[in-house]
């Protein structure tokens, strides 16, 4: 199974401006360059939700909450998929986790900690 490895979290100040990656590896049974990533957040004492997507063709989706202060772009060449987050705010603060979807069956990664202090 395709392994996802989020990196570039830690404890950063409000309104700073942090990229995480995410690295695929085990790719051998997927067309990287052909699916939609998806980054996901999941805030303490809260479930995980969605924040950003690029599909294939770079077609690229936001939740309302970070639209405008969050980039998600890929590098197909090498099977990373990033999120530049702007102008964080304490309410940012929660693990991200990468995710893909092939055929039904999804694959996270581990999760990478953003702790944003005010």
């Amino acid at each position: 199974q395709v392994q996802l490895v989020e990196s570039g979290g830690g404890l950063v100040h409000a309104g700073t401006s942090p990229e995480l990656s995410c690295a695929a590896s085990r790719t051998i049974f997927i067309v990287f360059s052909g699916l939609t990533m998806e980054w996901y957040r999941q805030a303490p004492g809260k479930q995980r939700g969605f924040v950003a997507s690029i599909s294939s063709s770079g077609t690229t989706n936001y939740a309302d909450p970070v639209k405008g202060r969050f980039t998600i772009s890929r590098d197909n060449s090498k099977k990373r998929v990033y999120l530049q987050m702007n102008d964080l705010r304490p309410e940012d603060t929660g693990v991200y986790y990468c995710s893909l979807d092939q055929g039904g069956v999804r694959s996270w990664g581990q999760g990478t900690q953003v702790t944003v202090s005010s």
